[in-house]
């Protein structure tokens, strides 16, 4: 049984996919506390995998990509899990990670995200170092700590937050790192651009 925060069909809003129709399994549960997580660590349903697979075909059968989101998944998720989803839905299995622990077999593209330059994301390392995906949270910090992971993609996002003068500013902030170091590409969160969850 897994604990789940929500089950939705929305667009994937951040990084490669961004634009991308996707159902979205958000588990309960971190092992960090970053201040800007939006996901409630506590709220959720208790799910077997095959509940889980019939909601989801349910809420989002036209989508091709399904992603695996917290909190942080990997706390939950093993191999059996991944097998069962697949087979279930017939889907492209992602996942959203802070790296903190190995992840399951069969996973189709991996989303790294650590969050361990920040005050409660330092709770655990990162211990993951190859993703297809990178997608870093920027607040300034250097982006050498990173040099280390090996990733097809590399994303800088600049940190949401609801006031709009900071807002311009993080934003102002991570372009100005990217034009800096052009191996990054800048990501925003176009889901709250066009009001989606």
């Amino acid at each position: 049984m897994l604990r789940v925060n929500e089950i939705f069909y929305s667009l994937q809003g951040e990084g490669f996919h961004s634009g991308t129709p996707a159902a979205f399994v958000r588990l309960s549960g971190c092992n960090l506390r970053c201040h800007f997580c939006d996901t409630s660590h506590v709220a959720g349903n208790e799910m077997t995998a095959e509940q889980i697979a019939e909601t989801v075909n349910r809420v989002a059968p036209q989508a091709s990509l399904l992603v695996l989101t917290g909190g942080e998944p990997s706390l939950w998720i093993d191999d059996e899990f991944i097998a069962t989803l697949k087979s279930l839905t017939g889907k492209t299995i992602a996942i959203e990670t802070n790296g903190t622990r190995p992840l399951p077999r069969g996973l189709d593209w991996v989303t790294l995200s650590p969050k361990d330059a920040f005050a409660g994301g330092d709770l655990e390392p990162c211990v993951l170092t190859h993703c297809d995906e990178l997608k870093v949270v920027y607040l300034g910090q250097d982006l050498a700590r990173y040099d280390h992971i090996t990733a097809t993609h590399r994303f800088l996002q600049p940190c949401f937050c609801t006031d709009d003068e900071e807002r311009h500013r993080q934003m102002q902030l991570t372009a100005r790192a990217i034009l800096a170091h052009p191996t990054w590409r800048l990501s925003l969160q176009t889901h709250r651009l066009v009001g989606l969850p």
